[in-house]
Protein backbone atom coordinates (compact mmCIF):
# COMPACT_ATOMS: atom_id res chain seq x y z
CA UNK A 1 0.00 0.00 0.00
CA UNK A 2 1.99 3.60 -0.88
CA UNK A 3 2.12 5.68 2.08
CA UNK A 4 1.07 9.24 1.80
CA UNK A 5 3.77 12.00 1.47
CA UNK A 6 3.40 15.13 3.52
CA UNK A 7 6.00 18.02 2.45
CA UNK A 8 6.60 20.98 4.62
CA UNK A 9 6.90 24.26 1.77
CA UNK A 10 8.82 27.29 2.92
CA UNK A 11 7.65 30.66 3.44
CA UNK A 12 10.10 31.16 0.92
CA UNK A 13 8.93 29.21 -1.67
CA UNK A 14 5.36 30.50 -1.97
CA UNK A 15 7.21 33.23 -4.69
CA UNK A 16 7.91 29.83 -6.88
CA UNK A 17 4.85 28.24 -6.45
CA UNK A 18 2.91 30.95 -7.54
CA UNK A 19 5.29 31.50 -10.46
CA UNK A 20 5.11 28.38 -11.29
CA UNK A 21 1.16 28.37 -11.01
CA UNK A 22 0.88 31.35 -13.48
CA UNK A 23 4.07 31.23 -15.70
CA UNK A 24 4.72 29.69 -18.92
CA UNK A 25 7.13 27.35 -17.83
CA UNK A 26 4.59 24.72 -17.96
CA UNK A 27 2.22 25.90 -20.81
CA UNK A 28 0.23 23.34 -22.66
CA UNK A 29 1.17 23.71 -26.22
CA UNK A 30 -0.90 22.32 -29.43
CA UNK A 31 1.11 19.97 -31.87
CA UNK A 32 0.71 21.11 -35.04
CA UNK A 33 -0.27 17.54 -36.44
CA UNK A 34 -1.66 14.90 -34.47
CA UNK A 35 0.62 12.34 -36.21
CA UNK A 36 3.85 12.88 -36.92
CA UNK A 37 6.97 11.86 -39.22
CA UNK A 38 7.79 8.45 -38.38
CA UNK A 39 10.92 8.46 -39.78
CA UNK A 40 12.24 11.07 -37.35
CA UNK A 41 13.45 10.45 -33.95
CA UNK A 42 11.17 10.90 -31.26
CA UNK A 43 11.19 14.25 -29.61
CA UNK A 44 9.61 15.96 -26.33
CA UNK A 45 9.51 20.14 -26.61
CA UNK A 46 9.08 22.69 -24.28
CA UNK A 47 5.21 23.21 -23.01
CA UNK A 48 4.91 19.15 -23.58
CA UNK A 49 2.30 17.38 -20.96
CA UNK A 50 3.03 13.63 -21.47
CA UNK A 51 0.79 11.14 -20.51
CA UNK A 52 1.32 7.13 -19.34
CA UNK A 53 -1.87 5.43 -20.05
CA UNK A 54 -2.77 1.80 -19.57
CA UNK A 55 -2.88 -0.81 -17.11
CA UNK A 56 -0.24 -2.34 -14.70
CA UNK A 57 2.93 -1.88 -17.06
CA UNK A 58 2.83 1.75 -16.52
CA UNK A 59 1.43 2.05 -12.99
CA UNK A 60 3.85 -0.52 -11.35
CA UNK A 61 6.62 2.38 -12.84
CA UNK A 62 4.97 4.55 -9.74
CA UNK A 63 7.55 2.49 -7.65
CA UNK A 64 10.70 3.08 -9.30
CA UNK A 65 9.95 6.12 -12.42
CA UNK A 66 12.43 5.04 -14.50
CA UNK A 67 10.24 6.23 -17.69
CA UNK A 68 9.74 9.56 -16.48
CA UNK A 69 13.10 9.83 -15.29
CA UNK A 70 14.24 8.53 -18.84
CA UNK A 71 12.56 11.11 -20.98
CA UNK A 72 12.89 13.90 -18.21
CA UNK A 73 17.05 13.02 -18.38
CA UNK A 74 16.76 13.14 -22.23
CA UNK A 75 15.78 16.51 -22.97
CA UNK A 76 17.10 18.18 -19.72
CA UNK A 77 17.14 21.93 -21.26
CA UNK A 78 13.00 21.55 -22.15
CA UNK A 79 10.44 21.38 -19.70
CA UNK A 80 8.29 18.93 -19.71
CA UNK A 81 5.14 17.47 -17.17
CA UNK A 82 4.73 13.77 -16.85
CA UNK A 83 1.48 12.28 -15.34
CA UNK A 84 1.21 8.23 -14.82
CA UNK A 85 -2.20 7.27 -15.40
CA UNK A 86 -1.85 3.64 -15.39
CA UNK A 87 -4.16 1.70 -13.24
CA UNK A 88 -3.66 -1.81 -12.67
CA UNK A 89 -5.93 -3.98 -14.24
CA UNK A 90 -7.90 -1.43 -16.55
CA UNK A 91 -8.26 -2.15 -20.15
CA UNK A 92 -9.42 0.22 -23.29
CA UNK A 93 -13.03 0.55 -21.50
CA UNK A 94 -11.32 1.73 -18.16
CA UNK A 95 -13.71 -0.78 -16.12
CA UNK A 96 -10.90 -1.24 -13.73
CA UNK A 97 -11.45 2.57 -12.96
CA UNK A 98 -15.04 1.77 -12.15
CA UNK A 99 -14.30 2.31 -8.08
CA UNK A 100 -16.78 5.34 -7.04
CA UNK A 101 -20.42 4.52 -7.98
CA UNK A 102 -22.02 3.65 -11.49
CA UNK A 103 -22.54 6.56 -12.72
CA UNK A 104 -20.12 7.96 -13.36
CA UNK A 105 -18.94 4.59 -15.16
CA UNK A 106 -15.22 3.39 -15.52
CA UNK A 107 -15.12 4.29 -19.08
CA UNK A 108 -16.40 7.92 -17.89
CA UNK A 109 -13.97 8.35 -15.40
CA UNK A 110 -11.05 7.21 -17.97
CA UNK A 111 -12.25 9.96 -20.39
CA UNK A 112 -12.28 12.48 -17.90
CA UNK A 113 -8.73 11.50 -16.49
CA UNK A 114 -7.36 11.78 -20.07
CA UNK A 115 -9.07 14.93 -20.66
CA UNK A 116 -8.02 16.54 -16.86
CA UNK A 117 -4.65 16.03 -17.79
CA UNK A 118 -4.33 18.32 -20.75
CA UNK A 119 -1.47 16.11 -22.83
CA UNK A 120 -0.01 16.33 -25.77
CA UNK A 121 1.80 13.38 -25.90
CA UNK A 122 -0.02 9.76 -24.92
CA UNK A 123 1.91 6.85 -24.52
CA UNK A 124 -0.62 3.59 -24.20
CA UNK A 125 -0.17 -0.31 -22.51
CA UNK A 126 -2.84 -1.94 -23.17
CA UNK A 127 -3.84 -5.26 -24.82
CA UNK A 128 -2.29 -7.18 -21.40
CA UNK A 129 -5.88 -7.75 -19.65
CA UNK A 130 -7.84 -7.88 -23.02
CA UNK A 131 -5.45 -10.94 -23.89
CA UNK A 132 -6.88 -13.18 -21.42
CA UNK A 133 -10.64 -13.24 -23.53
CA UNK A 134 -8.59 -14.03 -26.05
CA UNK A 135 -9.39 -14.71 -30.10
CA UNK A 136 -13.22 -14.41 -28.93
CA UNK A 137 -11.91 -10.59 -27.57
CA UNK A 138 -9.77 -8.95 -30.06
CA UNK A 139 -12.94 -7.23 -31.67
CA UNK A 140 -14.29 -5.53 -28.88
CA UNK A 141 -10.24 -4.59 -28.06
CA UNK A 142 -10.07 -3.43 -31.73
CA UNK A 143 -13.25 -1.37 -31.41
CA UNK A 144 -12.20 0.40 -27.73
CA UNK A 145 -8.26 0.93 -28.89
CA UNK A 146 -10.31 2.63 -31.70
CA UNK A 147 -12.28 4.91 -30.01
CA UNK A 148 -9.31 5.75 -27.46
CA UNK A 149 -7.38 6.82 -29.83
CA UNK A 150 -10.04 9.28 -31.45
CA UNK A 151 -10.47 10.81 -28.27
CA UNK A 152 -6.74 11.34 -28.21
CA UNK A 153 -6.30 12.43 -31.67
CA UNK A 154 -9.33 14.87 -30.77
CA UNK A 155 -7.30 16.21 -27.83
CA UNK A 156 -4.64 17.08 -30.22
CA UNK A 157 -2.28 14.59 -28.39
CA UNK A 158 0.50 12.38 -30.62
CA UNK A 159 0.05 8.91 -29.48
CA UNK A 160 2.61 6.27 -29.12
CA UNK A 161 1.35 2.75 -28.83
CA UNK A 162 3.31 0.35 -26.95
CA UNK A 163 2.38 -3.59 -26.94
CA UNK A 164 2.30 -5.73 -23.63
CA UNK A 165 4.76 -7.27 -22.81
CA UNK A 166 4.93 -11.40 -22.24
CA UNK A 167 4.56 -13.82 -18.99
CA UNK A 168 7.88 -14.47 -18.20
CA UNK A 169 6.71 -17.66 -16.11
CA UNK A 170 3.77 -19.88 -15.59
CA UNK A 171 2.81 -23.40 -13.73
CA UNK A 172 3.52 -24.75 -17.11
CA UNK A 173 5.16 -24.83 -20.24
CA UNK A 174 1.87 -25.64 -22.25
CA UNK A 175 0.27 -22.43 -20.12
CA UNK A 176 2.75 -20.20 -20.74
CA UNK A 177 2.83 -20.93 -24.18
CA UNK A 178 -0.58 -20.52 -25.02
CA UNK A 179 -0.79 -17.09 -23.11
CA UNK A 180 2.68 -15.56 -24.73
CA UNK A 181 0.95 -16.60 -28.33
CA UNK A 182 -2.35 -14.78 -27.82
CA UNK A 183 -0.41 -11.48 -26.16
CA UNK A 184 1.81 -11.56 -29.42
CA UNK A 185 -1.81 -12.09 -31.05
CA UNK A 186 -2.89 -8.50 -29.23
CA UNK A 187 0.86 -7.09 -29.96
CA UNK A 188 0.45 -7.81 -33.58
CA UNK A 189 -2.71 -6.25 -33.88
CA UNK A 190 -1.78 -3.16 -31.61
CA UNK A 191 1.27 -3.00 -34.22
CA UNK A 192 -1.60 -2.72 -36.99
CA UNK A 193 -3.69 -0.40 -35.86
CA UNK A 194 -0.76 2.11 -35.50
CA UNK A 195 0.24 1.79 -38.78
CA UNK A 196 -2.92 1.86 -40.30
CA UNK A 197 -3.45 5.37 -38.23
CA UNK A 198 -0.07 7.12 -38.71
CA UNK A 199 1.33 6.17 -35.02
CA UNK A 200 4.32 5.10 -33.32
CA UNK A 201 4.28 1.64 -32.08
CA UNK A 202 6.58 0.06 -29.65
CA UNK A 203 7.11 -3.50 -29.40
CA UNK A 204 8.17 -4.66 -25.95
CA UNK A 205 6.86 -7.86 -26.26
CA UNK A 206 10.34 -9.40 -28.68
CA UNK A 207 12.59 -7.44 -26.65
CA UNK A 208 11.62 -8.64 -23.05
CA UNK A 209 10.64 -12.44 -24.43
CA UNK A 210 14.54 -12.49 -25.99
CA UNK A 211 15.89 -11.69 -23.33
CA UNK A 212 13.60 -13.52 -20.08
CA UNK A 213 15.72 -16.57 -19.85
CA UNK A 214 18.99 -14.51 -18.87
CA UNK A 215 17.90 -11.35 -17.23
CA UNK A 216 15.51 -11.28 -14.08
CA UNK A 217 13.21 -9.46 -14.95
CA UNK A 218 10.05 -9.95 -12.67
CA UNK A 219 9.61 -11.67 -9.08
CA UNK A 220 6.15 -12.98 -10.09
CA UNK A 221 6.27 -13.72 -13.94
CA UNK A 222 3.79 -11.23 -14.74
CA UNK A 223 4.85 -7.57 -13.28
CA UNK A 224 8.19 -6.32 -14.04
CA UNK A 225 10.67 -5.68 -10.95
CA UNK A 226 13.12 -2.63 -10.90
CA UNK A 227 15.58 -4.07 -13.34
CA UNK A 228 12.56 -4.72 -15.76
CA UNK A 229 12.01 -1.28 -15.82
CA UNK A 230 15.42 -0.15 -16.18
CA UNK A 231 15.34 -2.61 -19.09
CA UNK A 232 11.50 -1.10 -20.34
CA UNK A 233 13.10 2.24 -20.30
CA UNK A 234 16.16 1.39 -22.10
CA UNK A 235 13.69 -0.50 -24.75
CA UNK A 236 11.60 2.77 -25.18
CA UNK A 237 14.74 4.82 -26.23
CA UNK A 238 16.09 2.64 -28.24
CA UNK A 239 12.62 2.20 -30.44
CA UNK A 240 11.80 5.74 -30.49
CA UNK A 241 15.06 6.40 -32.52
CA UNK A 242 17.12 8.24 -29.58
CA UNK A 243 21.24 8.21 -29.63
CA UNK A 244 22.88 5.74 -27.06
CA UNK A 245 23.11 7.51 -23.69
CA UNK A 246 26.40 7.26 -23.18
CA UNK A 247 29.59 7.10 -25.44
CA UNK A 248 32.97 5.31 -24.33
CA UNK A 249 35.64 8.01 -23.21
CA UNK A 250 39.09 7.16 -24.43
CA UNK A 251 42.68 8.77 -23.87
CA UNK A 252 45.65 7.05 -25.39
CA UNK A 253 48.82 7.98 -23.70
CA UNK A 254 52.13 8.02 -25.89
CA UNK A 255 55.25 8.86 -24.05
CA UNK A 256 55.10 12.21 -22.73
CA UNK A 257 51.92 13.20 -24.23
CA UNK A 258 48.39 12.22 -23.86
CA UNK A 259 45.42 12.39 -26.62
CA UNK A 260 41.97 11.55 -26.37
CA UNK A 261 39.96 9.97 -28.91
CA UNK A 262 37.27 12.14 -31.22
CA UNK A 263 34.20 11.60 -33.57
CA UNK A 264 30.73 10.64 -33.22
CA UNK A 265 31.29 7.57 -31.82
CA UNK A 266 32.95 8.61 -28.63
CA UNK A 267 32.53 10.99 -25.82
CA UNK A 268 33.86 14.47 -26.03
CA UNK A 269 37.11 14.74 -23.56
CA UNK A 270 38.65 17.48 -22.87
CA UNK A 271 42.14 17.59 -21.18
CA UNK A 272 43.54 20.05 -19.08
CA UNK A 273 46.43 18.78 -17.05
CA UNK A 274 48.82 16.10 -18.12
CA UNK A 275 52.01 14.17 -16.53
CA UNK A 276 51.75 10.83 -18.40
CA UNK A 277 55.41 10.02 -17.40
CA UNK A 278 53.89 9.55 -14.21
CA UNK A 279 50.25 8.87 -15.29
CA UNK A 280 48.64 11.53 -13.67
CA UNK A 281 45.13 13.10 -15.98
CA UNK A 282 42.83 15.79 -15.17
CA UNK A 283 40.13 15.81 -17.70
CA UNK A 284 36.66 16.24 -17.87
CA UNK A 285 34.19 14.35 -19.91
CA UNK A 286 31.08 15.82 -21.75
CA UNK A 287 27.95 14.17 -20.86
CA UNK A 288 24.87 15.66 -22.65
CA UNK A 289 22.43 12.99 -20.27
CA UNK A 290 22.60 12.18 -16.84
CA UNK A 291 22.74 7.94 -16.47
CA UNK A 292 19.77 5.84 -15.88
CA UNK A 293 20.76 4.67 -12.32
CA UNK A 294 21.45 1.38 -12.09
CA UNK A 295 19.05 -1.49 -10.34
CA UNK A 296 20.01 -2.20 -6.29
CA UNK A 297 20.14 -5.57 -7.85
CA UNK A 298 22.24 -4.73 -11.20
CA UNK A 299 23.27 -8.32 -11.90
CA UNK A 300 20.59 -9.34 -14.46
CA UNK A 301 21.30 -5.88 -16.55
CA UNK A 302 24.93 -5.60 -16.30
CA UNK A 303 26.84 -2.16 -16.89
CA UNK A 304 23.85 -1.28 -19.14
CA UNK A 305 23.46 3.00 -18.82
CA UNK A 306 27.21 3.20 -17.61
CA UNK A 307 29.78 5.10 -18.84
CA UNK A 308 33.02 3.38 -20.31
CA UNK A 309 35.89 5.33 -19.88
CA UNK A 310 39.04 3.68 -21.42
CA UNK A 311 42.48 4.74 -20.50
CA UNK A 312 45.32 3.35 -23.14
CA UNK A 313 49.14 3.50 -22.41
CA UNK A 314 49.90 3.73 -18.49
CA UNK A 315 52.71 2.23 -17.35
CA UNK A 316 52.18 -1.03 -14.86
CA UNK A 317 50.38 -0.12 -11.88
CA UNK A 318 47.12 0.66 -9.71
CA UNK A 319 45.54 4.03 -10.60
CA UNK A 320 42.45 5.55 -8.71
CA UNK A 321 39.64 7.94 -10.26
CA UNK A 322 38.61 10.85 -8.39
CA UNK A 323 36.12 13.73 -9.01
CA UNK A 324 35.41 16.28 -6.34
CA UNK A 325 38.10 14.73 -4.03
CA UNK A 326 35.84 11.72 -3.68
CA UNK A 327 37.00 8.51 -5.28
CA UNK A 328 35.20 7.23 -8.19
CA UNK A 329 36.92 3.66 -8.78
CA UNK A 330 40.14 2.14 -8.93
CA UNK A 331 41.75 -0.05 -11.29
CA UNK A 332 44.91 -1.77 -12.85
CA UNK A 333 46.58 -0.35 -16.04
CA UNK A 334 45.36 -3.55 -18.05
CA UNK A 335 41.77 -2.88 -16.55
CA UNK A 336 41.93 0.76 -17.55
CA UNK A 337 43.21 -0.33 -21.28
CA UNK A 338 40.37 -2.62 -20.99
CA UNK A 339 37.45 -0.54 -19.95
CA UNK A 340 35.64 0.81 -16.84
CA UNK A 341 32.27 0.87 -15.86
CA UNK A 342 31.88 3.82 -14.55
CA UNK A 343 28.99 2.98 -12.59
CA UNK A 344 29.09 5.41 -9.22
CA UNK A 345 30.50 9.14 -8.92
CA UNK A 346 28.42 12.71 -8.53
CA UNK A 347 26.55 11.92 -11.39
CA UNK A 348 24.68 8.76 -10.18
CA UNK A 349 24.66 10.46 -7.13
CA UNK A 350 22.23 13.34 -8.96
CA UNK A 351 20.54 11.25 -11.17
CA UNK A 352 19.26 8.78 -7.42
CA UNK A 353 18.50 12.59 -6.32
CA UNK A 354 16.64 13.52 -9.50
CA UNK A 355 14.75 9.67 -9.20
CA UNK A 356 13.62 10.59 -5.68
CA UNK A 357 11.47 14.18 -6.53
CA UNK A 358 10.07 12.10 -9.64
CA UNK A 359 8.61 9.62 -7.11
CA UNK A 360 7.54 12.38 -4.51
CA UNK A 361 5.89 13.96 -7.26
CA UNK A 362 4.41 11.02 -8.63
CA UNK A 363 3.39 9.79 -5.43
CA UNK A 364 1.74 13.46 -4.52
CA UNK A 365 -0.44 13.35 -8.17
CA UNK A 366 -1.44 9.21 -7.35
CA UNK A 367 -3.35 10.59 -4.47
CA UNK A 368 -4.45 13.22 -5.68
CA UNK A 369 -6.12 12.27 -9.04
CA UNK A 370 -7.66 8.74 -6.78
CA UNK A 371 -7.55 9.29 -3.30
CA UNK A 372 -8.02 7.20 -0.68
CA UNK A 373 -11.98 7.00 0.01
CA UNK A 374 -12.28 8.50 -2.84
CA UNK A 375 -16.34 7.25 -2.72
CA UNK A 376 -17.03 9.98 0.03
CA UNK A 377 -14.33 12.97 -1.35
CA UNK A 378 -15.49 12.43 -4.97
CA UNK A 379 -17.81 10.28 -5.17
CA UNK A 380 -21.92 9.52 -4.80
CA UNK A 381 -20.88 10.25 -0.78
CA UNK A 382 -19.45 13.48 -0.98
CA UNK A 383 -22.08 15.31 0.55
CA UNK A 384 -19.84 13.76 3.68
CA UNK A 385 -16.49 14.52 3.05
CA UNK A 386 -16.67 16.60 -0.19
CA UNK A 387 -14.95 19.25 1.44
CA UNK A 388 -11.51 17.70 1.43
CA UNK A 389 -11.43 18.18 -2.62
CA UNK A 390 -10.28 21.45 -1.90
CA UNK A 391 -7.22 20.05 0.02
CA UNK A 392 -6.93 17.70 -3.48
CA UNK A 393 -6.58 20.44 -5.47
CA UNK A 394 -3.97 22.40 -2.97
CA UNK A 395 -1.29 19.50 -3.21
CA UNK A 396 -1.11 21.18 -7.05
CA UNK A 397 1.01 23.55 -5.30
CA UNK A 398 3.67 20.99 -4.16
CA UNK A 399 3.44 19.17 -7.55
CA UNK A 400 4.59 22.09 -9.31
CA UNK A 401 6.69 23.28 -6.77
CA UNK A 402 8.65 19.76 -7.03
CA UNK A 403 8.94 20.04 -11.05
CA UNK A 404 10.49 23.07 -10.42
CA UNK A 405 13.29 21.43 -8.71
CA UNK A 406 13.26 18.24 -10.92
CA UNK A 407 13.93 21.34 -13.54
CA UNK A 408 16.74 22.41 -11.72
CA UNK A 409 18.57 19.18 -11.06
CA UNK A 410 18.14 17.41 -14.61
CA UNK A 411 20.97 19.57 -16.07
CA UNK A 412 24.50 17.54 -15.96
CA UNK A 413 26.66 19.32 -13.79
CA UNK A 414 30.01 19.83 -14.84
CA UNK A 415 33.09 17.80 -13.35
CA UNK A 416 36.66 17.50 -13.12
CA UNK A 417 38.21 13.64 -13.00
CA UNK A 418 41.95 13.14 -11.70
CA UNK A 419 43.47 10.39 -12.38
CA UNK A 420 46.47 8.85 -10.07
CA UNK A 421 48.78 6.53 -9.86
CA UNK A 422 49.11 4.91 -6.36
CA UNK A 423 51.62 2.03 -7.01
Amino acid sequence: MRKRIVLAIPPACLAVFLYLLCGSAFAQTTPESVNEPLQNPFELKSGDRVVFLGNSLFEDDFQYGYLELAFTTRWPERDVTFRNLGWTGDNVFGVARSTITNPPTGYDLLMEHITKAQPTVVFLGYGGIEAQEGEAGLATFKDGLTKLLDKIDQLGARAILVSPIPILSADSVESLTKRNAMLERYSATIAKMAEERGKRFVDVYKPIQAVRQTLALSEDGIHLNEAGYFYLATILEKALGLPPRMKPATITIVKTTAEAAAGETAAPVKLLETDASKGHLTFTIDEPYLPLPLPIDETSVAAKGAQVLKIAGLKKGIYTLTTDDSEVITASASQWEAGINIKQGPSFEQVRELQHMILKKNELFFFQYRPLNTTYILGMRAHEQGRHAKGLEEQSLIIKWLEGQIAQNRLPKPKVYKLTHLK
